[in-house]
């Protein structure tokens, strides 16, 4: 739940971003205000804390940007406290990183078990570029340990329709089958 709601957050966040202050700012800001909880641990302590008042934790919120981070972050954070989401601020920047932080084009590693044809790899390609929304840079690499299908590595997603994992997949449920 935690992971689709930073998604969901990290997303319209993005999405806003891109209209007024572009992906780069948003991306910096996200750096900053990681910094920021990583040296002050008690900041976020502050604004989840239900003894301090929520006009106070919007003044505090409305002290920081221009030093720290752009009036438009400081927007998205007075939204997650409003809406109760401010603990979830962690997962939201770390969603932003490992899925923006790569700036407009993403670099993919396909791995396949035998050289793939050309209009394989663009058809993957452009499913790949429909998924993450963003340019692709394909890197392939022949790998044949896969034994069929492919295998593509994007930051710290992996997509697997190798045949390796499928028979790796059916030992271990007969493995399983077998212990019951």
């Amino acid at each position: 739940m935690d992971e689709i709601l930073a998604k969901r957050y990290a997303d319209a966040f993005i999405k806003y971003a891109r209209e007024t202050i572009g992906l780069e700012k948003a991306i910096e800001d996200c750096k900053n205000i990681k910094l920021i909880l990583g040296e002050n641990p008690e900041f976020i302590t502050l604004l989840k804390a239900p003894e301090v008042g929520t006009a106070e934790k919007l003044r505090l919120i409305d002290s920081l940007p221009g030093e720290y981070f752009s009036q438009e972050f400081g927007y998205f954070l007075k939204l997650l406290l409003k809406k109760g989401r401010i603990n979830k601020l962690n997962n939201i920047v770390e969603h932003i990183r490992v899925h923006y932080s790569f700036g407009v084009i993403r670099q993919v590693l396909l791995s396949t078990s035998y050289p793939a044809e050309l209009e394989a790899v663009k058809q993957i390609t452009e499913k790949l570029k429909e998924k993450f929304g963003s340019d692709i840079k394909l890197y392939l690499d022949l790998n044949g340990s896969l034994l069929g299908g492919v295998k593509a590595v994007i930051g710290n997603t992996v997509i697997d329709a190798s045949v390796k994992r499928r028979l790796d997949e059916l030992r271990k449920n007969l493995e399983e089958i077998r212990m019951a």
